[in-house]
């Protein structure tokens, strides 16, 4: 299972990397989740989020 913002559903994505010489190899942008403790649907759930979310206060956090 490929792991996903739980709030944005923002995920891994691929591209090419160039070389000096322009010799192409594939690789990958990972997002960066953080497990965090928030609150939904009135209950305290474990979430998978991307900071871009927990900046931006999309996210209600629990204590």
């Amino acid at each position: 299972m490929a792991k996903k913002c739980a709030i944005c559903g923002k995920g891994v994505q691929t591209g090419m990397q160039y070389s000096h010489s322009h010799i192409r190899t594939k690789r990958k942008w990972n997002p960066n989740l953080q497990k965090v403790k928030a609150i939904i649907n009135g209950t305290p759930k474990r979430i998978l989020v991307c900071t871009r979310c927990l900046r931006s206060g999309k996210v209600k956090r629990s204590i």
